[in-house]
């Protein structure tokens, strides 16, 4: 069996570096790229991403990512975002009162948490979803979070993707929100897999074995 190949999509944003490391780590064959056709190819694209949702849209969309996600979803290839890579999947998202679209793959709005405390940062407890290919094994860990915005009060019935996603949820302060999404293709984190330990190594190795 050949190793995966995984493309690291390089549009300015996110933990580049160490994101191909934990991809690395976990059993695959890494491109760090902004390549359309080499992201188009891969086996899998990883989209990272850090800081402001407008942001990494700008630079989403000067290097095409936004159509190269839509292409390999139609295609049915796989496609991970972290952090806000997971953020700009959604249709809008609303910081200091400013709305930005997003990449329209799933519905719903990215919005500032209404915890007592935010950013949220540091380790989390989630509840994964029944039948998760992500957090198999994982049901009981514990993953790392550093974010101010996330998708709340979320339901999602179906899809042009046919089946119901799964949706794994965590809370901070009392506020409910999507941690992770797998919908066929298409899967999210909200927490960083390459800064979560042993748990996130496992978690980027069940996806790379699921290619």
């Amino acid at each position: 069996m050949s190793t995966p190949r995984v493309a690291v999509l390089d549009y300015g944003s996110g933990n580049l570096r160490s994101a191909v490391r934990a991809m690395e780590r976990a059993g695959a064959d890494v491109e760090l790229t902004s390549d359309f056709d080499t992201c188009l190819n891969a086996d899998g694209l990883l989209v990272p991403g850090v800081g402001a949702f407008a942001a990494c849209m700008a630079g989403l969309r000067e290097v095409k990512g936004d159509r190269l996600i839509g292409r390999r979803l139609a295609g049915g290839r796989p496609v991970l975002g972290i952090c806000v890579g997971m953020q700009v999947l959604f249709e809008r998202g609303v910081e200091h009162g400013v709305e930005t679209e997003g990449c329209h793959e799933w519905p719903g709005v990215v919005e500032r948490l209404q915890s007592p405390v935010v950013p949220h940062m540091g380790w989390n407890t989630v509840e994964a979803a029944p039948g998760s290919t992500l957090f198999a094994g994982l049901e009981d860990e514990r993953f790392y979070f550093v974010h101010s915005y996330a998708v709340r009060d979320w339901t999602l019935t179906t899809n042009d993707r046919t089946k119901a996603p799964l949706v794994t949820w965590a809370e901070t302060g009392g506020d409910r929100f999507v941690a992770a999404v797998e919908n066929g293709p298409l899967s999210a984190t909200q927490f960083h897999p390459e800064k979560s330990g042993d748990a996130g190594a496992a978690l980027l190795r069940n996806w790379v074995l699921s290619l």
